[in-house]
């Protein structure tokens, strides 16, 4: 189960590396995982505004897009749902190191697999404890049915 958590994160990231490209001509501080917005320069270390005119002697003023409508694809739907404590754990760490300085895009690429690997894992793990449990439970009830079926005297044997 964890390969396809990181299966599907890795398909929404293509997505929305994808979908920033056609948003965003220029680079830009933001970046937009599926509806989540990133901010890869959190400590503003960067000056974003200034450009250079065609000229190339004054700076241009540049605008950046703070939020934008951004419908998330069935993949990154899913995901979001089925991994939801990992993207809440996620969703801290990331905010914290933002303000540290460090950049919430990166550390995001990099926690989220981990806690979505480790999300999944955690899923399969229980689901095959409980399925284990469950043939156990009924084997235990078939054999007891059997031994009262088959070791119980019958009338015609009398």
């Amino acid at each position: 189960m964890p390969i396809i958590g990181i299966i599907l994160f890795s398909a929404a990231s293509y997505h929305s590396l994808r979908r920033n490209q056609e948003i965003q001509r220029a680079p830009s501080k933001y970046f937009w995982w599926s509806d989540i917005r990133l901010d890869s320069d959190p400590a503003n270390k960067r000056n974003w505004g200034a450009t250079p005119c065609e000229g190339g002697k004054e700076n241009c003023g540049g605008w950046d897009l703070r939020t934008i409508w951004v419908y998330p694809s069935l993949t990154e739907q899913f995901l979001m749902l089925s991994a939801l404590p990992a993207f809440a754990v996620g969703e801290f760490a990331v905010r914290g190191l933002g303000r540290m300085g460090i950049s919430q895009v990166s550390s995001f690429l990099f926690l989220m697999p981990v806690l979505i690997f480790a999300w999944y894992y955690l899923i399969g793990w229980l689901l095959d404890r409980w399925i284990s449990k469950r043939s156990h439970t009924s084997i235990a009830l078939l054999n007891a049915q059997k031994s009262s079926i088959c070791g119980s005297p019958s009338s015609t044997d009398t």
